[in-house]
């Protein structure tokens, strides 16, 4: 038997970093980059290294430049805990497995560090493997909860709740994670938004390393467990920017957003030391008129454009730079491609 899976990449539209404190965020994906699993039944349980996985160095300039461009981990802790968490997820649920063996590989373009959710991509597609393998089903909204303990609880990778949910339901999703809507149901309230009400939308991202949310967050959560009322006040505004802009887009007035995620990353500025690189990114792209925030956790914005022209202007600005930016991929064809 062989199975194999995808996930996308994904870009917190508005509304993050509130999804990690009860808040609200919209989020797309972008099917430009994924990261795909394969499974293939074996004689054994094994876990395929990628060439990004690498045990050998050429030179200490070698071994340096693939820390700094890859990280300390490779995806066979991924694998790891995703399988136990999804053994054990079965066992309580009175969910009897066979006992077939198989073998996990994997490859990914989602662009490294920068705040595309390229680790919790390949929990999800490993997560999306498994389930049929096993002829096993979860609703999606369990599952995106299964993935972020995945990462959070057996790896220890403290990040927000926005990406794997996206990344389970694709397309476009407003995000509602309020207190007491998660005590009562385990999940916040998910609610897709159809992609041809979202204005022009590009993606600009670094090419070369930044740091990775597990660093960037740990601050700030440390302030918001200390109970740090500019934390708490931000976060809230944070979540009402998403609120605001769902009420748009639902009103057809997409092409207003804009400004709310230019509130956002103006926010986000006053709790957080942003890399002078990445506040470079935004800097440029407004001053062609666009607007724009970061896609997640620094090395990546997302943004707003009128036209092709001003499309133009923004390539153009980031010409001389380390810097790529797409109009992404959102929906399953062509036909709800957005330029």
């Amino acid at each position: 038997m062989f199975v194999e899976s995808e996930a996308y990449a994904r870009a917190g539209l508005i509304g993050n970093p509130s999804d990690g404190y009860f808040g609200k965020t919209i989020s797309i994906v972008i099917r430009e980059f994924s990261a795909k699993v394969s499974l293939t039944e074996n004689d054994a349980i094994e876990f395929v290294p990628n060439v990004q996985d690498k045990a050998r160095y050429n030179s200490l300039s070698d071994f340096k430049s693939s820390l700094n461009n890859k990280g300390y981990y490779g995806a066979e802790r991924l694998f790891k805990a995703t399988l136990i968490r999804f053994m054990q997820y079965c066992e309580k649920n009175n969910i009897e497995l066979h006992d077939r063996n198989f073998k996990l590989s994997y490859s990914s373009s989602i662009p490294r560090r920068v705040g595309m959710a390229g680790s919790s991509a390949l929990v999800t597609a490993t997560m999306r493997c498994l389930l049929e393998f096993y002829g096993v089903e979860i609703e999606k909204p369990l599952l995106a909860d299964l993935i972020w303990r995945i990462e959070n609880e057996e790896l220890g990778i403290g990040s927000g709740l926005q990406d794997r949910v996206i990344q389970v339901y694709e397309g476009c999703v407003f995000m509602d994670f309020d207190k007491d809507i998660m005590a009562k149901q385990g999940y916040g309230d998910y609610r897709e938004i159809d992609i041809d009400l979202l204005p022009n939308i590009f993606v600009a991202y670094r090419v070369g390393m930044t740091e990775g949310s597990e660093v960037f967050h740990n601050n700030i959560r440390e302030r918001w467990d200390n109970g740090d009322q500019q934390v708490i006040d931000a976060m809230q505004s944070f979540g009402g920017f998403a609120q605001e802009a769902h009420d748009l887009l639902v009103a057809g007035r997409g092409d207003e957003i804009g400004p709310l995620m230019d509130q956002n990353f103006d926010l986000r500025t006053t709790l957080y030391d942003l890399s002078p690189g990445d506040v470079s990114m935004v800097e440029l792209a407004r001053s062609v008129g666009a607007h724009c925030k970061f896609s997640g956790s620094g090395g990546a914005i997302v943004g707003t454009y009128e036209d092709d022209d001003m499309f133009e202007m923004l390539e153009n600005e980031f010409l001389d730079t380390d810097v790529v930016v797409l109009k992404p991929t959102i929906g399953e064809n062509i036909d709800n491609m957005h330029y």
